[in-house]
């Protein structure tokens, strides 16, 4: 097996591993309870793996992309500072990169 390849199989391997991982605490999964709501940390967690509870979403329908049972506006805010911050931060980061690129 060449470099190449061999290097796209450890991606694929690393990239399922990732989404096995993050599937254990999913929203919805019932471990925040009325008694113990998610909070703001669970509201930055929520958050960054939302594409992957979108996808896991759509073929197990327990799991949500956001808690039901949550403390309300700090979860609110979590989730808002995740979804805005870690991928509108990951994208300005790309296309600038990309930018310098071109310029070379």
């Amino acid at each position: 097996m060449n470099r190449k390849a061999l290097r796209i199989v450890l991606l694929v391997a690393l990239a399922a591993s990732a989404v096995l991982l993050l599937t254990g605490c999913a929203p919805g999964d019932g471990t925040a309870t009325a008694a113990h709501p998610a909070s703001f940390l669970w509201g930055i967690w929520h958050g960054w793996i939302a594409p992957v509870t979108l996808v896991i979403g759509l073929f197990n329908h327990e799991i949500r992309v956001y808690e039901v049972a949550n403390t309300g506006w700090w979860y609110d805010f979590g989730f808002y500072l995740a979804i805005v911050g870690g991928f509108g931060g990951l994208a300005f980061f790309r296309r600038r990169g990309g930018r310098g690129k071109d310029r070379d």
